[in-house]
């Protein structure tokens, strides 16, 4: 159905431009270099026989597949992004291709002894047989979520050139910044005119999520006062160590490395710091909201606790909601959740419904009134040297995007 080589090529063509964002500049998009995939990605749109492709000057990519039927269906959306983590480079990607992998250890970097092990990464065991895209080891790969990006154009390719197959209006974006939180700042839900949609930005083949953290940042201030360690006594106030208190004083258990399924957690994810000021950068995850609230507020009341003991204000919190649960948007409309998993069933794939330990796009299009579930793009180890694609996860991610298409022109005949 899907040409091998055609989706492999143009995932790689995706990969090898860098679009990494960036989480401290305000702009849209907060990198220049994103822009260099939304072209390329436009006039690619226009060659395969979209319309209405539109790049927007925030770097948003929308465009268009016509209805091919005589009769009114929903309009549906796809969705991905176009920028690539932070957390590890994105410059210079030279990904490896591993035919007919064997379930052994992979070599990413002889020089530097870096490998990709079932070992560890026991899920590569799953893709014996199949073609397997990886890294040199020195950056991530991209695959989150230029693999969904690359099932989307394919998809709509295929369908261009396949008329027989009926749909109704199709309608598809890229967006940027979404790994660092604002993809769907900007995002035209008006303009963009779908009924609901789907993000293509999970992980392995399977997976269908329509619940997510509700999520917070938090930056904890502590305040201390310098003075020479010789004549300290009773005067210097490290806030090196108040810190180091205030770190231990939360559920040590609670935390993303001992954590799983639907439980919570806080993750220290910065610091820094000195004697006379230490700064501590928190993230607050938990899929109940009521749990969620309780989260925010047993931090805060930690530092109150702290300032009281020590008779001083040395411990600010500030902390700032990021997004919620889509699944209160998701519940009322699960015929749009259905009708995936129908999809993946009739096409050999045992869906994998769970929640995602994370946030998508669609969480944030949910509460911005597009109900958006999110569908396995194929990756694993996202934002990291270890990151890899089975190609064939990517074909099947593109004949779901198909199949879904067709489905809702039936189910609404």
């Amino acid at each position: 159905m899907i040409n091998k080589e055609q989706i492999t090529e143009r995932f790689i063509s995706y990969v090898t431009i860098d679009t990494e964002s960036d989480p401290n500049n305000p702009a849209f998009p907060s990198t220049e270099k994103q822009w260099v995939l939304a072209k390329k990605l436009a006039t690619e749109l226009k060659e395969i026989g979209l319309e209405d492709v539109e790049l927007d000057e925030n770097c948003y990519i929308m465009a268009t597949l016509p209805s091919n039927i005589d009769y009114q269906v929903p309009t549906i959306g796809f969705i991905a992004h176009i920028d690539t983590s932070p957390d590890f480079t994105g410059a210079n990607v030279k990904p490896q291709i591993i035919e007919n992998y064997q379930g052994n250890a992979i070599i990413l970097n002889e020089k530097e002894n870096i490998v990709l092990s079932p070992d560890y990464f026991d899920d590569l065991l799953q893709y014996k047989g199949q073609t397997i895209i990886t890294t040199d080891g020195k950056t991530l790969l991209g695959a989150d979520d230029k693999a969904g990006v690359t099932e989307i154009v394919t998809a709509m390719e295929y369908l261009v050139n396949h008329p027989e197959i009926k749909h109704g209006k199709i309608r598809i974006c890229f967006t940027p910044d979404e790994e660092v939180g604002k993809g769907a700042h900007l995002f035209d839900v008006e303009k963009f005119g779908a009924e609901w949609a789907y993000t293509m930005d999970g992980s392995q083949i399977g997976e269908l999520e329509y619940e997510n953290f509700n999520a917070a940042s938090a930056i904890v201030t502590i305040s201390g006062k310098i003075v020479h360690p010789g004549y300290a006594k009773g005067k210097m106030i490290n806030s090196i160590l108040i810190a180091n208190d205030y770190i231990t004083a939360l559920p040590t258990k609670e935390v993303p490395e001992k954590t799983t399924d639907y439980e919570g957690f806080f993750h220290l994810h910065d610091i820094s710091g000195d004697v006379e000021k230490t700064v501590l950068e928190y993230i607050i995850r938990d899929h109940d909201f009521d749990l969620f609230e309780k989260r925010k507020k047993l931090m805060q009341k930690i530092a109150n606790d702290f300032n009281e003991r020590l008779q001083q204000d040395l411990i600010a919190v500030e902390i700032k909601d990021q997004y919620f649960n889509m699944k209160e948007k998701i519940i009322p409309v699960m015929h749009i959740v259905h009708i995936a998993e129908e999809v993946m069933q009739e096409i050999g794939i045992t869906p994998l419904i769970k929640p995602i330990r994370g946030g998508t796009d669609g969480s944030q299009l949910s509460y911005k009134g597009l109900p958006c579930p999110n569908i396995f793009a194929g990756g694993h180890n996202f934002h990291g040297r270890f990151e890899y694609v089975p190609v064939e996860s990517m074909i099947k991610a593109t004949e779901v995007i198909v199949g879904i298409a067709q489905k809702v022109s039936e189910k609404y005949k």
